[in-house]
């Protein structure tokens, strides 16, 4: 090998180690680890909630109960905890769910009732009265069978007017009896099940006042009832009797090609 290859090659090992002498004599970065902050603590108290469905008118067992943490600062006073009521389970076991309660949802004692009879008087507001009326299975008569429980309707009555029918002419007359009604059960159906939308049966069970109730017990004596479902927003209001003081109105009567005005009543 030629001298100056061999000085070329002597400079470069030369360079080359004084390179790795400064590079291994640098001070490398210490990496800290990351601290782990913990999570903060959230203070949790055991309620009671249902641990699955509960439909209207179940009759609870302990199955159907359990104890969940929920936090401190969501209990509110209506929830039954394990620190105030650490028997609260065995109270709750035996009474009957005056409304539906979701899976998980907390048990408050403002939806349950105690009953030794059946459970639609557990379920019955205070003062109110359960009334059947018969309706039409097919539907005519009730929205198309679109009435569901817990919906609201008015109760119409058709019935035949005597004075006006004395002639030739057969005159049904029609009219509302009560508004805003709560509707308990259709037939033997307490409340929508599985998604149905339509609910048929002979019966119609309405939640009424004892006034209210006399009136329509009369009023299937004497006429054929019907239905008129309300919308949701126009719900939640007491429906009263609106026969005394109704404002006197007409019906035009048609008799052999003469149109008459005559009194509804």
């Amino acid at each position: 090998m030629k001298p100056a290859r061999l000085a070329v090659l002597a400079i470069a090992l030369v360079a080359g180690g004084g390179a790795a002498l400064l590079i291994s004599g640098e001070d490398r970065p210490v990496v800290q680890p990351a601290a782990i902050v913990p999570p903060p603590v959230v203070p949790m108290t055991d309620v009671l909630v249902a641990a699955a469905e509960l439909p209207m008118g179940q009759n609870i067992q302990a199955p159907d109960l359990r104890w969940q943490p929920w936090p401190n600062e969501a209990v509110t006073s209506g929830y039954i905890t394990r620190t105030n009521s650490p028997r609260g389970m065995e109270e709750v076991v035996g009474s009957i769910a005056r409304s539906s309660f979701l899976a998980g949802e907390p048990i408050r004692p403002q939806k349950l009732a105690r009953s030794d009879g059946g459970f639609m008087a557990a379920i019955l507001p205070a003062g109110m009265r359960a009334v059947a009326i018969t309706i039409d299975a097919i539907g005519s008569s009730t929205a198309g069978g679109f009435i569901l429980p817990n919906d609201h309707v008015d109760v119409l009555r058709t019935y035949r007017d005597e004075e006006s029918s004395r002639g030739s002419a057969e005159v049904q007359v029609s009219e509302t009896l009560l508004q805003d009604v709560r509707v308990l059960a259709i037939g033997q159906i307490l409340q929508e099940k599985n998604g149905n939308t339509v609910a048929t049966g002979q019966t119609a069970t309405l939640a009424l006042t004892p006034a209210q109730a006399e009136t329509v017990t009369l009023a299937q004596k004497v006429g054929q009832l019907s239905l008129s479902l309300r919308s949701l927003v126009d719900s939640g209001r007491a429906g009263e009797p609106i026969l005394e003081g109704r404002p006197e109105t007409a019906l035009t009567v048609v008799r052999f090609g003469v149109a008459k005005q005559q009194s509804r009543r």
